[in-house]
């Protein structure tokens, strides 16, 4: 494992010539990241062969609806969802556009995971938000 603090990241490497790399805040800070490592890798005599190529499997995000949530209500009036709170205090959603996984608390805090994109999360906060509020679930504060 490399890391390294700017932009504050941790990469895996792999003998395949594969890399993980966790904890960029934004695609740009992914970016920077890796041509970071790749030319402290170079400079430390370490064969890299062409220019890498970036993919991006999964975006994990944070946000606030500013609003409670009536879980209960969601759970029941939200397909594709589950509600659990004895097992887990949130409401974990499946998306279908975007394919995402939205993990849904009563205080308003939302963790989005699954997206490929920053504009998907948006989209998906965005569709979550007018949903609940259609489906008047959300309590404004």
């Amino acid at each position: 494992m490399l890391r390294i603090p700017k932009p504050k990241t941790a990469t895996l490497i792999f003998s395949s010539g594969k890399m993980v790399c966790t904890g960029a805040k934004s695609e740009k800070e992914v970016r920077k990241a890796v041509n970071t490592i790749i030319n402290l890798l170079r400079n430390h005599s370490i064969e890299v062969k062409g220019e890498p190529i970036i993919e991006i499997q999964n975006i994990v995000a944070s946000a606030n609806l500013k609003a409670l949530v009536d879980l209960e209500r969601a759970a029941y009036l939200l397909e594709n969802s589950m509600y659990e709170p004895e097992q887990f205090p949130g409401l974990i959603y499946r998306m279908d556009g975007p394919k995402v996984v939205l993990l849904i608390f009563s205080s308003g805090k939302v963790v989005c995971t699954g997206a490929r994109k920053e504009e998907e999360v948006q989209e998906a906060i965005n569709k979550l938000y007018d949903k609940l509020d259609q489906l008047q679930a959300l309590i404004l504060q």
